[in-house]
């Protein structure tokens, strides 16, 4: 689909920073963002609520005006702005989803003492190499099974099905192996 007039009128508007045009930009793709929030978690087995919700709108719209509106800037027109915008979204999602995910399954894993997203605030990168390091070993203690399923998942922000097309294993198996590899990694934790 080509990029509309009413498209093209709107984005020549927020771009020239006329009165009213972010708000009328805003109005116009609100519902499209959302849309692809809740698309997007749903894709990944990620339950969201409405601040989520709330915060990632605010981080496509951050993304959106920063750098004097670069991402709107590069849009050359080759499809629709609603496709284009529909991109940006999902990546900013993607990317989000997948960080939310690695700092809870860190959060779960204690070093030295302490979690991982404690010990990160302020850390040196030989602290941080020593913690990543740490955090592999703790995944290759667990069964290879086990192991991959929490990488896939906390790690590399994979959906339920994407894993168990991955390995082979029924979707519905993934939610209680990834409960029994906390617990193990919770044991081991309290032993050592």
């Amino acid at each position: 689909m080509a990029l509309t007039e009413i498209d093209r009128n709107l984005l020549r508007r927020c771009l020239s920073e006329e009165p009213g045009a972010w708000k009328d930009f805003v109005d116009r793709f609100i519902g499209l963002f959302v849309h692809v929030i809740n698309h997007t978690a749903h894709s990944r087995s990620v339950p969201l609520s409405p601040d989520d919700i709330d915060d990632f709108c605010a981080d496509i719209f951050v993304t959106l005006l920063s750098n004097n509106y670069a991402a709107l800037r590069q849009f050359r027109g080759k499809s629709s702005l609603a496709t284009y915008l529909t991109v940006i979204a999902r990546r900013i999602v993607v990317k989000e989803i997948t960080q939310r995910r690695m700092s809870e399954a860190l959060g779960h894993v204690q070093v030295h003492g302490a979690s991982i997203e404690a010990a990160n605030a302020g850390q040196s990168e030989s602290q941080r190499t020593e913690d990543r390091e740490e955090v592999a070993r703790i995944l290759k203690e667990l069964p290879a099974r086990e192991a991959d399923v929490v990488r896939q998942f906390h790690l590399e922000g994979k959906s339920y099905r994407e894993i168990s097309a991955a390995l082979g294993i029924p979707e519905n198996s993934i939610g209680p192996t990834l409960n029994r590899a906390r617990e193990r990694m919770k044991q081991r934790n309290v032993t050592s």
